[in-house]
Order: C-alpha cells, then structure tokens, then sequence
C-alpha cells in the first residue's frame, strides 16, 4: 500500500469492504466423490462461470485421474503423499504446475491430499471437471 493510500486509510477516506473476505474451514466440509475412482473432493473456492475452482483433492491408494487437458494453467500443492505423472513426482511440500494446453495422465500409488488450483476445468474424453456431467 502507498503512503497515499494509508494517509487515507488512517484519515478514515478508505474503509475495508464488508463481507469482502471469505474464511472457509475445510475441516467442516464433507468429502464429496469425484467422477473419479478413488479422487474425493473438498470444494474451496468455486466460480462456474469463469471455470475457476480451488479444492483439495484425497486420492487413495491406486488413484488414476485420466488422460485429460489443461485448458489453462493448474497449480498443485502436495500436503501428504505423492502423485506423478509421465514428466515426475511430486511428493509432500512439493509443488506442481501444468503448462496450458498440455496432455497427461496422473497417479498416485501412496495416496496423496493436494491443494488444486484451476483457472479452467480439466477436459476429459467425455467431460470436463471432477463431477459428472
């Protein structure tokens, strides 16, 4: 913030929006089943839209999420486990981001629980997204 804009601040000119923030406990979220075998979800943030999503993503054991497209960028935090795919690893603390337009397929033979961040949904053979169409 400028010292323009906290002199106006402290002046009272400028006040914080109501209701501008939202604080969302996803420890008081259900796990919702993705399309997915074995991919559960907790929707964090969701503008349809704009196809924008953020949600944490549980894979279980085994998980496979498909052959699919990046419409635009994906960013991907792992928080435990590790999933891969043709071009590495990504295990717990590490971070992941796919390049718009690209093609793969991910797994996951521990399990993992990521951070998702999705400018645009995923497009699949037949539907795009983690929920059926």
């Amino acid at each position: 913030m400028s010292n323009a804009h906290t002199a106006q601040r402290l002046a009272g000119k400028l006040e914080p929006t109501p209701g501008g923030s939202v604080y969302v406990d996803p420890e008081k979220l259900e796990w919702q089943k993705s399309q997915f075998d074995k991919i559960w979800m907790k929707v964090l943030y969701r503008n349809d839209e704009a196809g924008e999503m953020t949600v944490l993503l549980k894979w279980e054991p085994g998980a496979v999420l498909p052959f699919h497209k990046h419409p635009e960028i994906e960013q991907s935090w792992v928080l435990e486990g590790s999933f891969y795919d043709h071009d590495g690893i990504c295990r717990a603390g590490q971070y992941v981001w796919r390049q718009p337009g690209s093609l793969h397929e991910t797994r996951s033979d521990e399990g993992c629980l990521l951070l998702a961040i999705y400018r645009k949904p995923n497009v699949f053979f037949h539907t795009a997204g983690f929920q059926a169409a």
